[in-house]
């Protein structure tokens, strides 16, 4: 056979490499196996082993798990530890401290009842939102969302007084009953501060109208049931700051603190012995709740969902290690981020996590 009959050598050099040997703990790629029938948890426990950001969620997972698990007493007694910390029964029932943060289009979402059930159960220590994510919960107590499509013409909607959030359609009726509700509790809050010196933050304004709605389907009623801090330092950005700006001129005066509310928050974290953080979509929230973390050299663990990607600097779509540049998260931590619809995967890791062992 001639020379140009033969398989060239530059080729065969470049497709056929050798490998090297693969370490003997490397995971293999494999799926679900439906031969086996549906099983939901089978199901969900492999996607560790599937790829992609499958393998993401598994890891997930695994990571909020052993926030769930951590105890003060897996930890060797510190030199510098106080007599109460030196405690072995003490030791055994300090938990991780779990800060829950979510956009305001969670709670307009079915993903409330999620977040709510968490509340609810006591297995978060602080939730952070925006001022929709507080006011939606209220409005939806009052009045329902309803489903719509993505589609729907705004001009059509805004003549027929419908608002449209994604695919969720929310009447314009529904804010004027959450103002008819609110107004007399700023009015009450408002004599409070002038009669008794109460001083307002956001994080007490949410908790008194978490007492105020009275409502088993509201997520903040369970929080001030369970005295679980609300944050949001954002709280006038929404309809509830319309409500605040509508209500300075009937009756003006009523002072919120946020300076309070960032040295409790601040506080949360400092204080924790431990830190997870679970952090559904991004800006503020994400933000909020690292930012806090920074404070304490960084939290042990870390679950971001959003869809957001990085190349445009945002905060959003920062990764994980990102933060470990600033100090909001640990070095050594363990963490990952979850690039995924938070109303697709969050219930799935509920189901997988806090649902599974409570």
């Amino acid at each position: 056979m001639s020379n140009k009959d033969a398989v060239p050598d530059v080729a065969t050099a470049a497709v056929l490499v050798r490998s090297e040997g693969v370490p003997g703990d490397a995971q293999l790629i494999r799926g679900y196996d439906f031969e086996n029938g549906v099983d939901y948890n089978a199901l969900l426990s492999t996607y560790i082993n599937t790829g992609f950001q499958a393998t993401s969620f598994g890891r997930a997972v695994d990571i909020i798990n052993k926030m769930r698990a951590w105890r003060l007493s897996d930890e060797p007694v510190a030199d510098n530890d106080c007599e109460e910390d030196r405690d072995l029964e003490y030791r055994k029932g300090v938990k991780c401290k779990i800060f829950l943060g979510y956009t305001s289009n969670l709670i307009s979402s079915g993903i409330r009842e999620t977040i709510k059930y968490l509340v609810k159960n006591s297995m978060v220590d602080v939730l952070v939102s925006t001022a929709g994510g507080v006011e939606e919960d209220f409005i939806k107590c009052l009045a329902p969302t309803y489903l719509g499509d993505f589609t729907l013409e705004g001009r059509a909607l805004r003549s027929k007084g419908l608002n449209r959030i994604g695919n969720l359609i929310v009447p314009k009726d529904n804010y004027c009953k959450f103002e008819d509700w609110i107004v007399p509790i700023l009015d009450q809050m408002l004599k409070e501060q002038k009669e008794d010196g109460t001083v307002w933050t956001p994080s007490k304004v949410i908790h008194r109208l978490g007492k105020e709605i009275n409502h088993p389907d509201s997520v903040y009623y369970w929080a001030y049931k369970n005295n679980i801090p609300v944050y949001c330092p954002a709280i006038t950005d929404g309809s509830l700051g319309d409500m605040l700006y509508f209500h300075s001129y009937r009756s003006p005066g009523l002072v919120i603190d946020v300076v309070q509310d960032i040295r409790a928050m601040n506080t949360e974290a400092v204080r924790a012995k431990k830190s997870g953080v679970i952090i559904l979509g991004g800006g503020l929230v994400k933000h909020h709740i690292c930012n806090a973390n920074l404070m304490r050299n960084g939290a042990d663990y870390a679950v971001f969902v959003n869809t957001a990607q990085e190349f445009d600097g945002s905060d959003a779509g920062a990764r994980p290690d990102e933060a470990v540049s600033w100090g909001k998260i640990k070095a050594d931590a363990e963490s990952v981020k979850v690039y995924a619809e938070a109303s697709l995967v969050f219930p799935l890791l509920v189901a997988q996590t806090f649902a599974k062992t409570n």
